[in-house]
């Protein structure tokens, strides 16, 4: 009976910089810069302990183009490890890593075939003499392919009982990333393949298991909406149904701690209930980063937030917890607070020209000087449209409260 195994991984990204979380104690800092390669080391760990006959890399093995030298050193050190264990690896590039943006072109191990261009091609696999599976994929040579590649994915004329195909890319229904080399779920589940292995979103999603279309996500969290666990797949492929395991592969992560405050008094009980939330709800073998939404309708907190209360404790909090053996850290909080939305009354002239002035606002214009400053620009990104109108929303929460008070 014709047998294969083989991770399915994507995204690694390898050597994100992490700028926006360079305001994190040096201490902690350097673990969240190392996460990339020591997730990426994980992986050939979960390979060789499988005993897999191959790795599938869907495309974004590096942060940007440029490949740095030393993730490209890290990425060939892998696979020379794997290559000890007589394992494959079948890799494309994407859309952040794409051909023609690397200046620095690396040769890997023999053990390594890299899809070498934006044509669909195809690469059997042979075990022990026995052709076994089919692989097809292309690499991005430019930075988007805004074209259906599903369309040239055809099955070669070849004997092996399984036909693999990758392929980084997305819905063309997708509303929350970059369409790029669209597709739709019926066009894959059309062709005659035994494995869709994509790449591109982040977020883990088994699409469809009859044939099985399959992200696996990222196999480390990179900012506040990659929360959670983050790995690749484990998949075993027979004449029987498939084998699909999910393993975790990330050193760090991300998690959000949503905490409701109408019931809290005071400063130092709002300090106990948050630590205490995050040390017994989300207690786990490696460090992580917390991002904090205080909800409610009391305005308690909005005077602690104005007044630096809040942001105290927070430190006082962080001072604690990056003591201990697998350090946590709340790397960013805010506040949902309802009741100040009512604050801004119509019919005050005043208020109304405020709010029309914050709205209206080109948030770029004013941190301008910053993101141009010498020193600054090495540790900002820019702001994404939703950054911004968050920005917008709690500088008007906090004007037309303190307004409303000082007029009270």
């Amino acid at each position: 009976m014709s047998q294969i195994s083989f991770i399915h991984a994507a995204d690694l990204h390898l050597d994100t910089p992490f700028r926006g979380l360079a305001h994190i104690p040096d201490t902690i800092f350097s673990d969240i810069r190392e996460s990339t390669f020591r997730a990426f080391r994980q992986l050939v760990d979960v390979a060789i302990q499988k005993q897999v006959d191959f790795v599938l890399l869907v495309g974004d093995l590096f942060d940007n183009e440029r490949q740095s030298l030393k993730a490209q050193f890290e990425l060939r050190q892998g696979f020379e490890r794997l290559r000890e264990h007589r394992i494959h690896v079948y890799m494309s590039y994407g859309n952040h890593d794409y051909i023609a943006g690397n200046i620095h072109p690396i040769n890997y191990p023999d053990n390594v075939y890299v899809f070498p261009d934006d044509t669909v091609r195809h690469v059997v696999y042979t075990k022990e003499g026995r052709d076994l599976a089919t692989i097809y994929g292309f690499s991005y040579e430019e930075r988007a392919i805004h074209t259906a590649k599903v369309d040239e994915y055809n099955l070669a004329q070849t004997k092996t009982p399984f036909h693999l195909a990758m392929l980084h890319g997305s819905l063309k229904t997708n509303t929350e990333h970059d369409v790029y080399a669209p597709f739709t779920l019926n066009d894959l589940s059309d062709k005659p393949f035994d494995y869709w292995a994509l790449g591109h979103i982040h977020k883990r999603q088994q699409l469809k298991m009859n044939p099985p279309i399959i992200y696996p996500g990222n196999i480390q969290g990179r900012n506040r909406k990659e929360t959670g666990e983050k790995g690749c797949y484990y998949v075993e492929l027979s004449s029987e149904s498939p084998n699909i395991d999910f393993i975790p592969l990330q050193s760090i992560q991300f998690q959000t701690v949503n905490l409701h405050v109408d019931h809290i008094q005071t400063i130092h009980q709002l300090g106990e209930v948050l630590k205490a939330k995050i040390l017994n709800q989300f207690s786990t073998a490696i460090p992580q980063l917390f991002d904090v939404v205080f909800f409610g309708t009391q305005s308690q907190i909005l005077i602690w937030k104005s007044n630096g209360m809040l942001e105290e404790v927070i430190e006082l909090i962080n001072d604690q917890l990056i003591t201990l053996d697998t350090w946590k850290y709340i790397y960013r909080w805010s506040d949902d607070i309802k009741q100040a939305e009512h604050l801004d009354t119509e019919g005050d002239p005043f208020m109304a020209e405020l709010r029309r002035v914050i709205e209206s606002s080109n948030m770029a214009e004013w941190l301008e000087d910053l993101y141009h400053h010498r020193e600054a620009r090495k540790y900002l990104i820019p702001m994404t449209a939703d950054e911004e109108e968050a920005l917008k929303a709690e500088v008007k929460q906090l004007l037309f409260y303190m307004l409303h008070n000082k007029s009270n």
